[in-house]
């Protein structure tokens, strides 16, 4: 064997990490190579001049992790590991052929998507859609209810159920039957970490490879992305002024699911009427299919009430309701839930048991405490009051700045609108986007929400979709009155 050191170590724990590290490199490097004998502990501990405890320690350590073998009266041995260079061992200067990483089936769909993000680091007017503005958010109340959340007395801290917190989903309960039409009990109720956890267990229990499913066209593509990771096949069904048309719904067996947005389509900002919403529950009932309400922004309709859910329709139990936190408070907090179909309930929650156990405890019952208390509501209100006006800022800029070359859809609900551009073809999207950005404004192309053909996008319009709850009246009328001269360019 090597030579070791031989002076003798006054710190023991220093001492047992040296001998294990310089054991542990010989094997690596092959110097001791398996089945080699090694020195008995109590040689070691002499010619170091340690205890024998400390290179006892030493060699369990390295038994333990498969470097050396050890039984009852033999002597140590090196143990048959294949070199895998450590930090300090020599490596193989040659170059290796790179191999791809060994992944499942879904794990091969998610690496072929394709990855983007909407960050736009330079844009100082930012009309990001899905963004709110962090003045709104009501701190003051948060942090007195998280404070109060804190100090309360518990036997223990430990986890908690799948479906989430009983206090939260009862006070969800009544908020849905009071503010979306919506009658559940609580025990159908399930909190996830924000609506994409939602939608992701709905892709994993309900879709196979080879099933299909009915989706929005233009729809939202991070929903579509979750769906076709389980290998099922979207079909795209078009959307008009109405919402999805629900005339082309295809009866087919392999048809597992319709994902739609029927309080405010997305992203053109339809609202599904009553008729259609009848005609999609009966072919649902038909096809034995599930419904995926996304109900992503329903809460925010000018004007008038928001309309009832379309859950509140369903008799069958076919529909399942996907709610959100995001708009109406925070995307960072990543508070969702689901209403599920009794059939549905128990194996959503031991799913969501063993994806993550359960979503944070604290935050669902500061949460319940501001429903209990009504001050989620007053939020609400506040917030709808002072989304109306930045909506009617953006109805006005585009008036002022772009009458007769621009026209904005999909402004009843919701908080965002999508800009159709006659004038201006799909194609133009990308240098309209990146000549805005270089005047520090931030827009989003319409086109990449279509799931359809490339081709297809020369005979559409060019949009730019606009969010407008992040931003300042003010910023408003300056990102419009800059973008129009960045369309005049064009």
């Amino acid at each position: 064997m090597g030579q070791l050191p031989t002076k003798p170590e006054a710190n023991t724990r220093g001492a047992e990490r040296r001998i294990y590290t310089r054991l542990r490199t010989q094997i690596e490097d092959g110097t001791l190579a398996a089945g080699t004998r090694l020195v008995s502990t109590r040689a070691l501990a002499a010619e170091l001049g340690v205890s024998r405890t400390t290179v006892t320690a030493a060699y369990e350590q390295l038994a333990a992790e498969g470097f050396v073998v050890t039984s009852a009266g033999k002597a140590a041995r090196v143990g048959a590991v294949r070199n895998a260079p450590s930090g300090s061992a020599k490596t193989d200067s040659a170059p290796r052929e790179h191999l791809p990483p060994a992944l499942s089936l879904y794990g091969q769909r998610v690496a072929a998507v394709k990855p983007y993000s909407m960050a736009t680091p330079h844009a100082r007017i930012d009309f990001r859609y899905g963004s709110v503005a962090s003045r709104d958010f009501p701190a003051l109340g948060w942090q007195r209810a998280y404070r109060a959340e804190l100090v309360k007395r518990q036997p223990n801290h430990y986890y908690g159920q799948p479906e989430g917190e009983e206090r939260l989903r009862s006070a969800l309960q009544g908020y849905l039957r009071r503010a979306r039409g919506l009658t559940c009990d609580a025990d159908q109720i399930l909190v996830v970490h924000g609506s994409q956890q939602g939608l992701d267990l709905c892709a994993r229990l309900l879709l196979n490879p080879g099933d299909a499913f009915v989706f929005e066209e233009p729809g939202y593509r991070m929903a579509r992305y979750c769906f076709e990771a389980t290998g099922a096949t979207a079909l795209p069904t078009p959307v008009d002024a109405s919402g999805l048309d629900t005339r082309d719904l295809p009866e087919d067996d392999c048809v597992r699911l319709a994902y739609v947005t029927p309080s405010h389509q997305f992203p053109m900002g339809a609202v599904i009427p009553v008729a259609r919403r009848l005609e999609l529950l009966r072919w649902a009932s038909r096809q034995r299919a599930w419904i995926i309400e996304d109900d992503y922004g329903g809460e925010f309709r000018y004007g008038q009430r928001p309309i009832d859910a379309l859950q509140s329709m369903d008799t069958d139990g076919r529909v399942i309701y996907v709610g959100t936190f995001s708009k109406a408070l925070s995307p960072q907090l990543r508070l969702g839930y689901l209403v599920l179909p009794r059939e549905l309930v128990s194996v959503f929650r031991e799913a969501k048991r063993l994806t993550d156990r359960h979503s944070p405890r604290w935050e669902q019952n500061v949460l319940a405490s501001l429903i209990e208390s009504g001050t989620y509501e007053r939020h609400v209100r506040r917030l709808r009051r002072e989304n109306e006006r930045r909506r009617r800022a953006l109805l006005d800029a585009v008036e002022q700045h772009l009458a007769g070359q621009g026209q904005l859809v999909g402004m009843a609900a919701g908080l965002h609108g999508v800009l159709l551009l006659p004038g201006l073809r799909a194609q133009d999207e990308p240098s309209l986007q990146a000549a805005a950005l270089e005047r520090g404004v931030g827009v989003y192309p319409l086109s990449p929400l279509f799931a359809g053909p490339v081709a297809s996008a020369s005979e559409r319009p060019a949009g730019l979709i606009l969010g407008y709850a992040g931003l300042t009246t003010q910023e408003i009328h300056e990102g419009i009155r800059i973008l129009a001269r960045v369309i005049a360019e064009h």
